[in-house]
């Protein structure tokens, strides 16, 4: 982005067009792929997280085993639009058991537990996981597990035949690459801090082809989307769980997003362009500090997240 103006809210605003949706109807299979994001721009919420029960009175279960067990997606995101989900069938020795759930990370730390009373054997059963820790906060990125056993001190559910196949590891991220496609970080005037006549660059460049699918890196409410002469078309995200805003400029044509919208990490928001005052494609891509964009806050260098979120995406 060369030169960024004034971006407050007031300023000329862009209505939705028919060539935007048609253009992010293509490229939304690829961004479900890589993210886990929404399958359209405007997808309904995903149910919520499930709730975690409280241990039983007196809690009972038999010998168990584990007859079938699968967790999907096996890389899911925060707010993302696919929780972790897991679907599994016990046997037991006898007819009714209090399960404990947990889900652990690669430290063997349990981060969250889900309690279930009066589980039948061979009854399906699912689990979904919003991302939250037992104190609410988002979990830190990494591997995670799911762990079945019974609510007693005993030991964690075992396989009820060698060829069981199960499957009940994943990857959680807190943030999503926004760019789905080849790109490279502008390492010049594409700089945060880089001079600029009367100002100095607000954000990072992530050079990439127009026409290349952006998604949102963290989810939460649109603050602001429209059009400026300078960031061109742009839309601005309050991401949720954090004190950090989000800024996405230069999009080929104005986001299918508008003021007010709730986002979820890696949904589709628009595609690269050169809109505004921009004499290449790249998404230019800017992170505010609390208050906020416009808010009282600061924009601070992107560049250390982008690329620590490039390298697991």
């Amino acid at each position: 982005m060369r030169g960024k103006g004034n971006l407050r809210p007031g300023s000329a605003g862009s209505i939705f067009t028919l060539v935007a949706m048609a253009l992010l109807a293509i490229f939304a299979a690829g961004a479900v792929a890589s993210t886990g994001g929404a399958p359209t721009p405007g997808g309904s919420p995903p149910p919520p997280g499930s709730a975690t029960g409280a241990p039983a009175t007196a809690p009972s279960a038999g010998t168990l085993t584990l007859v079938a067990a699968e967790t999907t997606p096996r890389r899911s995101f925060y707010f993302g639009y696919r929780y972790p989900r897991l679907s599994y069938t016990i046997g037991s020795s006898q007819p009714l058991n209090d399960l404990r759930i947990d889900i652990v990370n690669a430290a063997g730390e349990v981060v969250k537990t889900f309690y279930r009373e009066d589980v039948a054997p061979n009854v399906a059963d699912k689990i979904r996981w919003d991302g939250t820790t037992a104190e609410g906060k988002p979990a830190r990125n990494g591997h995670y597990s799911f762990q079945i056993g019974p609510q007693t001190p005993a030991p964690p559910a075992r396989k009820a035949t060698t060829s069981t196949a199960l499957s009940l590891s994943f990857t959680f991220y807190g943030y999503s690459f926004p760019v789905l496609g080849p790109h490279e970080f502008s390492l010049g005037a594409g700089r945060f801090g880089a001079p600029r006549s009367g100002h100095t660059h607000e954000g990072q460049d992530v050079m990439a082809e127009c026409g290349t699918p952006l998604v949102a890196a963290r989810g939460g409410k649109v603050q602001y989307a429209g059009f400026q002469y300078a960031a061109g078309n742009y839309v601005v995200i309050d991401g949720r769980g954090t004190p950090n805003d989000f800024m996405y400029a230069h999009l080929a044509e104005p986001s299918p997003l508008h003021t007010g919208d709730t986002v979820r990490t890696g949904q589709p928001i628009g595609i690269v362009g050169e809109t505004g005052d921009a004499t290449a494609c790249h998404l230019h891509f800017e992170m505010w500090g609390p208050p906020g964009w416009y808010e009282g806050g600061s924009p601070f260098d992107p560049l250390p997240e982008l690329e620590k979120w490039d390298r697991y995406s």
